[in-house]
C-alpha cells in the first residue's frame, strides 16, 4: 500500500472526492497516511495518527517510501504557530505539525500543569467545524491536538474520546487536564472540553474559551446561560 505525507500547513480531509464536500477533519504538515485509492483529483487516505479516513487533494500529499516511514525521526511542534524554512520553502506551521529531525525530540512530560499551559495557548483560536489546527479548531480537535503534544493519541470525535480512560463520579474528583463530556437532547455525546479546575473548563465553542462548569453543565458568561449539558467526566492519565 502506498504511503503519503502532508506537504502543506493544513490539508482538508473531506467526506467525498470534491472540494464542495463536507470537511470531516484535517491533516497537519508532516502527518502521514495510507493512500487507499485515487479518485479523480483526490486520494482516499487513512491517517496513521488516529485512523481517520477521508479524501484529500492529490496536490497536498507527497509519496513516501515504507523505509522512510520506518526510519523517520520527527519533532512535534510545541509552539502555537511559526514560520519554518522547509524543503517546500518558508511555511507557516501550526502547533502539532511534524518536522523531520536528525533525532527523535522527546515530548514534554505529561502533567496536569503542562496540559493546562498548552491548552491555554489556544485561547481565542476560532472555532472551525472539523478543524484541528491553530488556524481553526473544533472541540474534539482541540482536545486531540493538546494531548498529541504529550504522546497520547486520542480518537478524532468526542463520542469516541468518551470511551477512553476512567469515568469519574463527581466533578470534585477531577484534576486539571481531565476531560468533561456533554450530551445533546437525544443523549448523544456532542461536546468535550478540558478541565482547568473544579469550576472552570476550556473548550472550543465559537472560539477556544474558558467558561464556568457546574453539575448542570457549561455556563457561558457572555450568553449568560448554560450551553452544554454535562454527561460525565473522564480521567485519561
Amino acid at each position: 500500500m502506498d504511503k503519503g505525507i502532508c506537504a502543506v500547513s493544513v490539508a482538508s480531509l473531506r467526506a467525498e472526492n470534491s472540494h464542495q464536500s463536507e470537511l470531516t477533519s484535517q491533516l497537519l504538515y508532516g502527518e502521514t497516511v495510507d493512500i487507499l485509492k485515487i479518485s479523480g483529483d483526490f486520494y482516499k487516505v487513512k491517517m496513521h495518527f488516529d485512523g481517520y479516513e477521508g479524501f484529500v487533494s492529490t496536490n497536498q500529499i507527497s509519496f513516501i517510501s515504507e523505509e522512510f516511514l520506518t526510519n523517520r525521526k520527527v519533532e512535534v511542534l510545541q509552539e502555537s504557530c511559526d514560520f519554518f524554512h522547509l524543503p517546500e520553502g518558508r511555511t507557516l506551521l501550526s502547533i502539532g505539525s511534524e518536522i523531520n529531525s536528525e533525532s527523535n525530540i522527546p515530548l514534554p512530560k505529561l502533567t496536569s500543569e503542562n496540559i493546562i499551559e498548552t491548552a491555554k495557548q489556544f485561547l481565542n483560536v476560532p472555532y472551525l467545524w472539523s478543524g484541528r489546527s491553530f488556524f481553526g479548531i473544533d472541540c474534539s480537535g482541540f482536545v486531540q491536538l493538546v494531548y498529541k503534544l504529550y504522546g497520547i493519541y486520542l480518537p478524532r470525535n468526542s463520542f469516541q474520546q468518551a470511551e477512553i480512560g476512567e469515568v469519574l463520579s463527581f466533578v470534585e474528583e477531577s484534576k486539571p487536564g481531565d476531560l468533561a463530556f456533554f450530551e445533546n437532547q437525544d443523549g448523544q455525546i456532542c461536546h468535550v472540553g478540558i478541565m482547568l479546575n473544579h469550576q472552570e473548563i476550556i473548550h472550543a465553542f465559537g472560539k477556544v474559551r474558558i467558561d464556568s462548569l457546574d453539575s448542570t453543565g457549561i455556563f457561558n458568561k457572555d450568553l449568560k446561560k448554560h450551553t452544554h449539558k454535562l454527561r460525565f467526566l473522564r480521567s485519561i492519565f
